[in-house]
């Protein structure tokens, strides 16, 4: 109307609109084209800076065990992998007061960060990329070796059928498969469940607006994608409950195996069922914990009786088979244990202070606990973060919340330093032979 022509800025909105605008647009009416082409072109330069970051702390040339195996015969990565300090040992290191090891900048094991902090959001690995191209993005690619990180396709293992052993055929279950996988191990309640897992939901960097990391729109991303098989291959993304942006830290993507045994749920969030996990996700890690985001791009609001279908079939996947442990007491049964596994568990249980958080038979406490890493470190430590589950731990490298622990060896190297235990280099290798049993 030519009445506006009198009014402030003619009636336009000038500054950002949330509504039209994409995410870290650098002005208002910004282009999505121009931001993906921004984004396209920024991207080698985004992953050389962290693939330099990475060489800088780790050793990336995969060192195999001809022996020791996933649950479908992937090959374990063995460390430690992290580079010391020139000169400097891991027993020399282990010696050192937290505040040495602070001042001289020479803790091993410092967060590891999104590659793209700024954006952040789910990143998928290129294995899984492969077979699924729609989880490509156009400004981001995934970070570390293939050997650091779960097989693909992960097994599958069914609480209420475990005289089956893995149920996935050497399948990746998706929405075009998963009824004849399944249709005669689960109820239709889980079946339902295990659909509605599957079912693409719209995610801050997957979905149908052009404020997206693809090239093309999409519905979205399953659970099922991040949590493949009910397990991992290492996806990550940024935890959503920290700001400012910065702050945030990377969260390697968690096993969802023996999620029946288990009385709190998520990293930070403490959520006290599996159904109310699977309803405020959709909200916090799909959109950073921001739900306007989810509004804009397409908010899923999981009725109850959705959810429990969901939290029915979470509940269903049990952990790998672990032979040499007791079904009972989640100890090692030693009559079918090597010299070095045996006193494994003795430190595990012992010098090694693992059990204190560790808890048989699931190896887990269901509490949070925070190690204080800035003794170690010159930023902000992470506060409390969930005690996982080691059952099955051999199976979902890398370690840590944040991945920053490559191998179960460099794990062992870590708390060896944060928990000031002065273990033998015969005692790190017992404790890891142990660890693999589980």
């Amino acid at each position: 109307s030519t009445a506006l022509a009198s009014q402030p800025d003619e009636g336009k909105v000038k500054g950002f609109d949330f509504s039209r605008d994409p995410l870290n647009s650098k002005v208002p009416n910004q282009d999505p084209e121009e931001i993906k082409k921004a984004d396209m072109a920024a991207k080698p330069a985004v992953m050389e800076a962290q693939r330099k970051l990475l060489e800088s702390r780790y050793n990336l040339t995969p060192k195999l065990d001809p022996e020791a195996k996933m649950s479908r015969g992937k090959p374990l990565a063995v460390g430690p992998t992290a580079r010391l300090a020139e000169g400097l040992t891991w027993e020399a290191l282990a010696e050192k007061s937290p505040e040495e090891i602070r001042e001289k900048a020479l803790f091993p094991y410092p967060p590891l960060p999104h590659p793209k902090q700024t954006t952040g959001g789910q990143v998928f690995p290129q294995v899984q990329i492969a077979s699924f191209p729609r989880l490509h993005r156009f400004d981001v690619d995934f970070d570390l070796p293939e050997a650091f990180i779960p097989e693909f396709p992960p097994a599958i293992f069914l609480q209420n059928r475990p005289e089956l052993g893995d149920v996935s055929r050497g399948e990746v279950v998706s929405i075009n498969n998963f009824h004849r996988l399944f249709k005669d191990l689960l109820t239709p309640v889980q079946l339902d469940g295990l659909r509605m897992l599957l079912t693409p939901m719209p995610q801050e960097e997957f979905n149908p607006t052009d404020d997206r990391k693809t090239e093309l729109p999409s519905l979205g991303v399953t659970c099922l994608d991040c949590h493949i098989n009910g397990h991992t291959t290492a996806q990550f993304h940024l935890n959503p409950d920290d700001r400012p942006q910065e702050r945030r830290f990377r969260l390697d993507t968690t096993s969802l195996r023996g999620l029946f045994n288990q009385q709190i749920h998520g990293s930070k969030r403490s959520l006290r069922s599996v159904e109310d996990f699977t309803e405020f996700e959709q909200r916090t890690a799909y959109f950073n914990g921001d739900q306007t985001h989810a509004f804009k791009k397409g908010a899923f609001i999981l009725d109850r009786v959705t959810v429990s279908h969901m939290a029915q079939l979470q509940n269903m996947l049990d952990f790998p088979p672990a032979p040499k442990l007791s079904k009972i007491t989640g100890r090692l049964d030693r009559s079918l244990a090597t010299e070095s596994e045996v006193r494994g568990e003795e430190i595990f249980f012992g010098k090694g202070q693992c059990a204190t958080c560790h808890v048989p038979p699931v190896y887990m406490d269901q509490q949070y606990r925070d190690l204080r890493l800035e003794r170690f470190l010159k930023e902000p430590g992470d506060g409390p973060i969930k005690t996982f589950t080691l059952r099955g731990i051999k199976d979902s490298p890398p370690y840590l919340h944040d991945g920053r622990c490559l191998t179960l060896e460099d794990t062992v190297e870590f708390f060896n330093l944060v928990l000031q235990l002065k273990l033998t280099a015969a005692e790190k290798k017992d404790l890891v032979m142990f660890m693999r049993t589980l």
